[in-house]
């Protein structure tokens, strides 16, 4: 399980249930403390618009509920009775549905602040990124409700039991804290010793990127107030200049700086090959001579002439979404084309590879091209055009025959509709191709508002779910639908930035509002498909504005349904601001 959010150290069965009936839903619940058995824990469950309490013994050597099956920690006993519904019972045999964990606040919003992290991968993380005096405090596996201080000290990573009683934390005597924070001053100020007679310094903390989705607002409030800004969500760096090349730095040296500059340099690790892009013979197809496609992810054009030096050659990668599979009901994420989702990232077409590139896109079987770039910007060509006027017909590397049926032009983007054929055996089969060009991104710095991103993206994702679902249904030997192609001028800003709120978005949708997400290792795994992508830090601080956004949007319509329902009125034309 990637969090245990839904224990609640400090509440009564009271409160749990005044929590579930004011944020939950049915098939909510939460784990706590056991009342009237110090040392068992009870899980709290609304179901039926009612709460059911039901204890879990803790033996010393299992967990349990008093009979049944057996587990080692109390996160096991949980995941299974969430992963085999029909398990969980009444005595009268009606089965109880632990679906949505209702969350805990963190005990505190400091970044060294990791949650649900074991110490084996405390210690693997420091050994690798930290130094000698990193730190880093965790929820405690073993005793539920209690935490744990993790320092690298001399080579090696210590743990320190933290006691959480009364809402007060302590290291196993001596000084109360009334808060983590307090705690981690004093003895940053005042180290410990072991009992070995080592010192142990907490000199610098280790922050964490990992976050539960539903705790977004929180971390952005942090990371504006590490930048310097005394304004919470008000102040946005978003003006600073981010044209690709340009750092997009604002003046604070911690929060977005700090997480994008860790990420700068974890970058020298992406020591990938890009010889191809390097040959003679294809260094006049790169619009920017040092951004390259790495050799393992580059879209390879076929049925080429091989005779031709470099004929398979374009400045374009696959990009793939990694994260784990698993699906949470109660969010829509109309599946059909959300797994195992692919894109391809590509610079800005050059005069001379317009017919490669739609060739790639025959290729592929991409239906749907994002262009997120205007064709010239600040006086400067960013992308040559590679399609007709609408109603004309183009020609373009002497195979490729465009047809440009229609053109919709909306407040933040043109929508485009091609007829893409070739004059050679395997391409003579005419398809639709669908053209979104996002002209909302202003010259200077990024959108002043997320939620043009956020709907320009879901009117993409709903295209190529209706196509895909059109090319399923295809009875004859069609080929598989193929991924969204994504362009800027580079093909890493803007493109990287679009992409990786996409996959963020996707896994929301897939694991629910209460998922772990990690937006700067969704970023690093990115990276490590076509370099740069998601170039400066505006760019960086942009992406979690928009999950922000789409969050808060999607909570609001949560809450106006179940609304609706407990009013016994289910509205079906409920509307919120879209994104």
């Amino acid at each position: 399980m990637a969090s245990r959010r839904w224990f609640h150290p400090n509440i009564s069965g009271l409160e749990a249930e005044r929590l579930l009936m004011e944020r939950g839903y049915d098939s909510s619940f939460l784990a706590r403390p056991s009342s009237s058995n110090p040392g068992d824990f009870t899980l709290s469950v609304r179901r039926n618009g009612e709460v059911t309490h039901i204890k879990i013994q803790n033996t010393g050597d299992f967990y349990d509920l008093y009979g049944g099956e057996k587990f080692a920690t109390l996160s096991e006993l949980v995941q299974f009775y969430m992963e085999n519904g029909g398990q969980l019972r009444k005595k009268n045999g009606e089965i109880i549905e632990l679906k949505y964990p209702l969350n805990c606040a963190d005990p505190t919003t400091e970044r060294w602040f990791h949650g649900h992290l074991s110490a084996k991968e405390a210690e693997r993380l420091m050994m690798e990124r930290g130094k000698n005096g990193s730190f880093l405090v965790r929820e405690s596996q073993s005793k539920p409700g209690d935490f744990v201080l993790s320092v690298r000290t001399d080579d090696r990573v210590t743990h320190v039991m933290i006691r959480s009683q009364d809402n007060k934390y302590d290291v196993g005597g001596g000084d109360k804290f009334d808060s983590l924070s307090d705690l981690i001053e004093h003895y940053k100020r005042n180290p410990m010793v072991e009992t070995s007679g080592s010192v142990v310094h907490l000199r610098q903390p280790f922050n964490a990127t990992r976050i539960n989705a539903s705790g977004i607002e929180s971390r952005v409030r942090q990371l504006h107030k590490e930048n310097g800004c005394s304004n919470g969500l008000l102040c946005r760096n978003g003006a600073t200049d981010t044209n690709e090349g340009s750092t997009g730095r604002g003046k604070g040296k911690a929060g977005f700086w700090e997480e994008f500059e860790s990420l700068q340099q974890l970058e020298c690790r992406h020591l990938f090959s890009r010889k191809e892009g390097l040959r003679l013979e294809n260094r006049a197809k790169n619009r920017y001579k040092n951004i390259l496609p790495f050799d393992h992810t580059r879209v390879r054009l076929k049925d080429v002439d091989p005779n031709v030096p470099g004929s398979d050659y374009i400045n374009a990668n696959y990009i793939r979404n990694e994260e784990g599979d698993g699906a949470v009901p109660g969010i829509s994420g109309n599946d059909a084309g959300q797994f195992n989702k692919c894109y391809i990232a590509t610079q800005g077409c050059l005069p001379n590879t317009i017919g490669d590139f739609w060739h790639m896109v025959y290729q592929e079987n991409t239906r749907v091209i994002v262009m997120t770039t205007k064709e010239m910007e600040r006086g400067k060509n960013k992308c040559a055009r590679y399609w007709p006027e609408e109603g004309e017909i183009a020609e373009y590397g002497g195979t490729w025959k465009v047809h440009a049926l229609s053109c919709t032009v909306t407040a933040d983007y043109t929508l485009r509709e091609f007829l893409l054929q070739g004059n050679k055996p395997n391409f003579m089969v005419a398809r639709r191709i669908f053209h979104y060009h996002f002209q909302a991104w202003p010259d200077h710095g990024v959108p002043s508002d997320p939620g043009c991103v956020l709907n320009f993206l879901h009117d993409v994702n709903a295209r190529q779910e209706l196509i895909a679902a059109a090319v399923a249904s295809n009875t004859q030997n069609a080929p598989s639908m193929g991924p969204i192609l994504v362009h800027c001028s580079a093909g890493i800003g803007r493109t990287g930035t679009f992409i990786v709120i996409d996959m963020i978005l996707d896994q929301i949708k897939r694991h629910g509002l209460d998922c772990e997400i990690d937006i700067q290792r969704t970023i690093q795994r990115v990276r490590s498909q076509r370099s740069g992508m998601v170039q400066t830090e505006a760019q960086y601080k942009f992406v979690y504005l928009a999950v922000l956004h789409y969050i808060e949007t999607v909570s609001q319509r949560m809450q106006a349904e179940q609304k609706s329902l407990q009013l016994g009125r289910e509205y079906t034309n409920i509307r919120l601001r879209r994104y």
